[in-house]
């Protein structure tokens, strides 16, 4: 849910050229509030693992269209969702194995704060380096 904040953020801002982007207060507000939701959650001993087929086809989606969005008028749009099921992949697995698979100890919670942040910073870098290359607009 972080790369949903950051799009609605970006759409907020007009840094990405797709008008299907919910951008309004209540968008940005919905998308921020599930964003840290899922981040707590994540959290949880219960949670389950981000990899299980639904939530790795979930996250596939919201990289594709992640990917269309941020990738400018004049990009292809399968060349440009591709390029988002590849983020999304690799920020499902590299994340999951920074984070490892519990939340037990001391250990575990910073692990797992420190992916929160380096998915969160990643993010927003992604959607500003699309604003200043000229293809969020």
């Amino acid at each position: 849910m972080t790369a949903v904040a950051a799009l609605a953020q970006a759409a907020a801002s007009r840094q990405t050229p797709s008008g299907w982007l919910p951008s309004g207060r209540g968008a940005r507000a919905l998308s921020l509030a599930a964003a840290l939701g899922e981040m707590a959650g994540d959290k949880m001993s219960f949670a389950p693992d981000r990899r299980i087929p639904a939530s790795f086809a979930v996250r596939l989606a919201i990289g594709a269209a992640g990917g269309v969005a941020l990738a400018g008028r004049n990009a292809s749009p399968v060349g440009a969702a591709l390029s988002g099921v590849a983020g999304a992949i690799a920020g499902t697995l590299l994340g999951r194995a920074a984070r490892g698979a519990t939340t037990r100890s001391g250990a575990d919670w910073m692990r797992a704060l420190t992916e929160d942040m380096v998915a969160a910073g990643l993010a927003a870098a992604l959607v500003r380096t699309a604003e200043q290359r000229g293809r969020g607009f």
